[in-house]
């Protein structure tokens, strides 16, 4: 496996319920709320997105490497 990562353990897991909301606004008001964003966001945050972005380009790479077996 090519860039491998040391083993990471689940130690636990919370549920949450989001809904994605796609925004229409000033790039004044975006800038504003990436700063709020990013003064609010814990490491844990960081890291969960790497994680959730890992896992989802990892289940495309696959997608792809399967449709391309066939």
């Amino acid at each position: 496996m090519k860039n491998e990562l040391p083993i990471i353990r689940i130690i636990s897991e919370e549920e949450e319920v989001h809904v994605k909301l796609k925004l229409e606004m000033e790039d004044e008001t975006m800038a504003i709320l990436v700063r709020w964003g990013k003064e609010e966001a814990t490491d844990d945050d960081y890291v969960n997105i790497a994680v959730r972005e890992g896992l989802l380009n990892a289940i495309k790479e696959a997608e792809k490497d399967e449709d391309s077996d066939k």
